[in-house]
């Protein structure tokens, strides 16, 4: 790797772990925690590739990569961010920074996309798009490797032509993301259309719903509940769009491609809305992410009139152990009846344990027959992680990562099936007693005696 490399971190710590990695890859490095010095050297001409924090103690580096990009054309900037929402990526996208990773980042993952931006440094830099306005605060927030990988899938896509089809499970926000899409790409001056099969009735349905989304966005919600003449009229509409057509997305809570084999959607309409497919991970695939939402709740609540409150430790744990089967909107609604109900600034377990009281524990989890084994569930779940890398491969370092992954919730819910009673969870993973106790430690488990919700 060669080439002079600019690093603006208000961290010290990642400052000195990136000037001493990219100096070992034969690269000069110049660092600062400010700004107004990077903005300097970039204009003194200095520096083949940028590596930029966003929040910075003098200014907003989002917002400095138009002054980048025009005074100088064609120096790639890659962002690194500890807000790790749908709208910092896609701002990123928007400003056509190189690239885009979230706090905390895998630094040979970096190393990577660093030496690829110093190859490609002499191309021209691509037609800017226009920046997008500051849009309502969405609850699309994730730091989930499974949650970034799809906020760069939405910047990639967002300002194609190519249909959408965005799958999930009731209540992961597809509508959010097909919002998103629409709202951050250059069509977000014109229409927005939810259409539903009504909505394609009668000799006018298709033609009165293209003039509705003109040059906008048409999103068919939940299509894989349409009926076959309803399908059908999708066809034809779609084989027949007239100029200015809106932008074709779909969304689905059913796995089509099983519909598409049972006989139950067209082969052909299948083809037509899959131009780019989007799955939007459940919960129970993003577990370090709901302490995250939960908070983000509690935040929108308060400014919207509602008291301050926080999650006690043990109500902490317990918001993260739940499987929350209707996802990201049955959070919502958990929290906000939280703060309708409760009093005191903290949120106890015992209130947390009175919400989720009436809830239903456990839903099967979709696309998986009552036959299927433990192995071919683990396999799909693996598939999918891959999937979301967008062609990419996963960062280094996933056997262990993995096989951490599934140690911790196997021996987090054996206690909790225990009671937290070590010596049942031992003889129930049939390990010896000190194994656990170590395995305990070394995943920074903590363990108390619950009782188990009814």
């Amino acid at each position: 790797m060669d080439g002079t490399v600019l690093v603006a971190d208000d961290d010290r710590t990642i400052r000195t772990v990136l000037t001493q990695a990219l100096t070992r890859a034969g690269c000069r490095v110049h660092a600062t925690s400010s700004l107004t010095t990077l903005m300097r050297w970039v204009e003194e001409g200095k520096g083949d590739l940028v590596i930029s924090d966003v929040v910075m103690p003098d200014g907003n580096g989002l917002e400095a990569l138009p002054k980048i990009g025009k005074e100088r054309p064609g120096l790639p900037v890659i962002v690194i961010s500890a807000q790790n929402t749908i709208m910092t990526a896609i701002q990123a996208a928007e400003a056509e920074a190189f690239d885009y990773l979230p706090k905390p980042f895998d630094l040979p993952d970096l190393m990577k996309r660093a030496a690829r931006a110093l190859e490609q440094k002499r191309r021209a830099a691509p037609t800017r798009a226009p920046a997008a306005e500051e849009g309502d605060d969405l609850p699309l927030v994730g730091r989930t490797a499974a949650m970034q990988s799809l906020y760069r899938l939405v910047a990639r896509v967002m300002n194609t032509d190519l249909p959408v089809l965005i799958t999930g499970e009731s209540g992961t926000g597809k509508s959010l993301i097909a919002r998103a899409i629409h709202d951050f790409s250059d069509r977000r001056t014109m229409p927005f259309v939810v259409a539903q099969a009504t909505d394609l009735e009668g000799m006018d349905g298709p033609s009165s719903l293209l003039a509705r989304a003109r040059g906008g966005s048409l999103i068919f919600d939940e299509v894989g509940d349409f009926d076959e003449e309803t399908q059908a009229r999708i066809v034809r509409m779609l084989d027949a769009l007239p100029d200015n057509a809106p932008r074709i997305m779909a969304t689905s809570q059913v796995d089509l491609a099983r519909r598409l084999e049972s006989g139950k959607f067209r082969q052909d309409l299948f083809y037509r809305l899959g131009g780019v497919t989007l799955t939007v991970p459940s919960l129970r695939e993003r577990v370090e992410d709901i302490p995250l939402l939960a908070q983000h709740f509690l935040s929108r609540a308060e400014r919207e009139g509602f008291p301050p409150r926080h999650f006690s430790d043990a109500a902490a744990e317990l918001i993260r152990a739940y499987s929350w089967p209707g996802n990201v909107r049955q959070l919502e609604n958990a929290v906000r009846r939280l703060l309708v109900t409760g009093t005191g600034e903290e949120i106890t377990r015992a209130e947390v344990e009175a919400v989720l009281g009436a809830m239903p524990a456990m839903e099967p989890l979709r696309g998986g027959g009552e036959g299927d084994k433990l192995s071919a569930s683990v396999a799909k779940h693996l598939r999918r992680y891959f999937d979301l890398h967008g062609g990419a491969l996963p960062p280094p370092g996933l056997y262990d990562r993995i096989l951490k992954e599934m140690e911790l919730p196997l021996i987090e819910i054996a206690l909790d099936a225990t009671g937290g009673n070590q010596a049942k969870c031992a003889d129930l993973l049939g390990i010896n007693r000190n194994t656990l106790r170590k395995k305990i430690t070394d995943l920074d488990i903590r363990v108390t005696r619950r009782r188990k919700l009814m």
